[in-house]
């Protein structure tokens, strides 16, 4: 009889292959007790209600007020929400998480009159305040707060504001229960005959299956819960999409894009350059779906064609300890400090491993100022691009680590647009020294192979993401009904540029835009694409480079927001308000599917 093999419930997992949440707070009950404090410290902020313009000393009190708390909370909101990725069917957590977020939230009521107040501080004065010695620290995080002066209501329209941040993340908790929790995908035989319980986590496994029925049916059997389940999953993204449009125009920005680009600094031309120059580029993609298909010895080439390596016969199989030790060797020129302090970490318990019931899909790195920063994986030894995403995510949690180290607590939480430079500057690293210590052609071969789905995947796919929400907005914005019709019309549009002609698109497919997580985090994926693309031109820095180069990208990672992210990036070595960096990503993918098809 066949094998079934389940995932393990949370209680059956070694510990050792858990994080160790405890420099966030000790155990469950010193939360309750610290809690407590933050809940009484927070009626603490109404004392500084309509004095904030009195004097220097009295604005700098009320700001170190206002970040302490914060800072409490920042442990106590991660611990929480870390506790329900463990298991997101243990209401023990939900609760304790919505909680927070409730008192997180009374917190930002009793806070909305700090923006307001310091708006409407007059120029003249906030000048002279800003002159005061006490007020240095925070000189830098004033400047950006003026910046919304224009975008600021008044104190009662913020305070009700403030009152619907709950209530707005609730389409995104909707997807994440449906998603991570509700959805049972059922069971597939893999290619050795073994019968695997189908999930987010695991579909990927699936669909590196070297056998493409394995592949076709995990596939179609996925995505039946996404067509069974589709005017909820509309409904569901249509409630995002309109919140974010309701809080561009509440705000008085041009639109939901030009809202989200704001905080960064960014023109919306580093986001329309992006897909332009991608849209150039989608002939190279399309030859290299060729590619992929005569290679694989297919007549016509599949969705569920594109993750198997080519090479698949080819042993790929990682241990953790393995894995780790790949990592931290291809990061040795990042220097000593940078390999021992994440060799320790990942050694011990920053990253909660492998997969269990109920634990929350894909991979993500989370870190407060005050603690270690901690890595979600599904890890799976037999899947060559889970050692990627432990160096990918190893690459914010250091970060997270330098920025903690050398930054102020107002100055250390770096931005999404920085936070996939660092991330993917790591793969980079990795793929080069997997890349010498290669056996032979075959070897070289599969790794080129990873490499070009990896700028597929990073620049090129995330790309069409970016312009699906670009449209999708625009559509909600112009008034058009966001109906399952129309997202999935939208969606297959897309579909058919991206991968071109002669690419076989399944009617599943267009259920894709449903199960994208991102897509609740609006104008997010871009950052991916414009993150690998200084990536690449960085990591070549580095590595050609000597200590001037070496030290002008630590101090990237050590910069926390203390500039503006373009800035941060122009000071590391590469700008990306021009098309270069984007053109110059995509021209090396050109010459990786060359090489590629010479050397198979």
């Amino acid at each position: 009889m066949a094998t079934i093999k389940k995932l393990p419930q949370r209680s059956q997992v070694k510990s050792a292959d858990t994080w160790d949440l405890s420099s966030l707070v000790a155990d469950d009950k010193v939360w309750e007790r610290e809690f407590t404090r933050f809940q009484k410290r927070t009626s603490g902020l109404s004392k500084f209600r309509g004095k904030l313009a009195q004097d220097a000393k009295t604005l700098a009190t009320c700001l170190k007020y206002d970040l302490d708390l914060d800072r409490l909370g920042e442990r106590l909101g991660t611990y929480a929400f870390l506790k329900t990725t463990e298991d997101q069917t243990d209401s023990t957590y939900q609760a304790m998480l919505g909680r927070f977020q409730n008192a997180a939230v009374n917190a930002a009521q009793l806070a909305s009159f700090i923006r307001p107040e310091i708006m409407a501080i007059s120029q003249t004065k906030m000048q002279r305040l800003m002159a005061s010695r006490v007020l240095k620290p925070y000189r830098l995080l004033l400047e950006k707060l003026r910046r919304y002066k224009k975008h600021t209501l008044g104190e009662k329209e913020e305070g009700l504001l403030a009152m619907q941040g709950e209530m707005a993340q609730a389409a995104s908790k909707t997807f994440r229960q449906l998603h991570d929790a509700d959805l049972k995908f059922g069971f597939v035989k893999n290619e050795h005959g073994e019968q695997i319980e189908l999930s987010n986590a695991t579909l990927a496994q699936f669909l590196h299956s070297p056998k493409r029925s394995v592949r076709r049916t995990a596939f179609q059997q996925y995505y039946k819960q996404f067509a069974a389940h589709e005017n909820t999953l509309a409904a569901t993204l249509s409630g995002s999409i309109q919140k974010d449009v309701y809080y561009a125009r509440a705000r008085g920005y041009d639109g939901a894009l030009h809202h989200a680009l704001y905080p960064d600094n960014v023109p919306q031309t580093v986001y329309d350059n992006l897909i332009a120059s991608v849209r150039n580029h989608l002939p190279t993609l399309h030859h290299y779906y060729d590619v992929r298909r005569r290679k694989m010895r297919l007549k016509d080439i599949h969705h569920y064609d594109t993750y198997v390596p080519i090479l698949s016969q080819l042993d790929t199989k990682y241990s953790w300890k393995k894995a780790v030790k790949q990592v931290i060797a291809s990061l040795a020129p990042l220097g000593e400090e940078y390999c021992s302090v994440l060799n320790q970490g990942l050694s011990q318990r920053w990253c909660d491993r492998y997969p269990n019931e109920g634990k929350q899909s894909g991979a993500f790195s989370c870190g407060t100022f005050d603690s270690d920063p901690f890595i979600l994986m599904n890890y799976k030894p037999e899947v060559l691009d889970d050692v990627f995403t432990l160096a990918h995510e190893a690459g914010h949690s250091m970060h997270t680590y330098l920025s903690a180290k050398h930054q102020p607590y107002q100055y250390y939480d770096y931005t999404i647009f920085v936070a996939e430079v660092a991330s993917t500057f790591n793969e980079q690293l990795l793929s080069r020294h997997l890349m010498k210590t290669a056996k032979d052609d075959h070897h070289r071969a599969y790794l080129i192979n990873r490499d070009i789905d990896n700028i597929r995947g990073t620049i090129i796919r995330q790309t069409m993401f970016a312009e699906f929400e670009k449209l999708t907005h625009e559509m909600a914005e112009t008034g058009e009904p966001l109906t399952v019709a129309a997202f999935k019309s939208v969606y297959q549009d897309l579909l058919k540029a991206y991968f071109g002609p002669n690419f076989v698109i399944d009617d599943e497919l267009s259920l894709e835009c449903f199960r994208i997580p991102h897509f609740y985090r609006p104008f997010y994926v871009y950052k991916y694409a414009t993150g690998l693309a200084a990536a690449i031109a960085l990591s070549e820095q580095v590595l050609c480079g000597g200590q001037h180069e070496l030290n002008r990208y630590l101090s990237f990672l050590q910069g926390g927001c203390s500039k503006f992210p373009l800035d941060v990036l122009r000071d590391a070595g590469v700008d990306m308000e021009q098309v270069e960096p984007v053109e110059t990503a995509l021209r090396h993918f050109a010459t990786l599917v060359d090489n590629l098809d010479a050397l198979l």
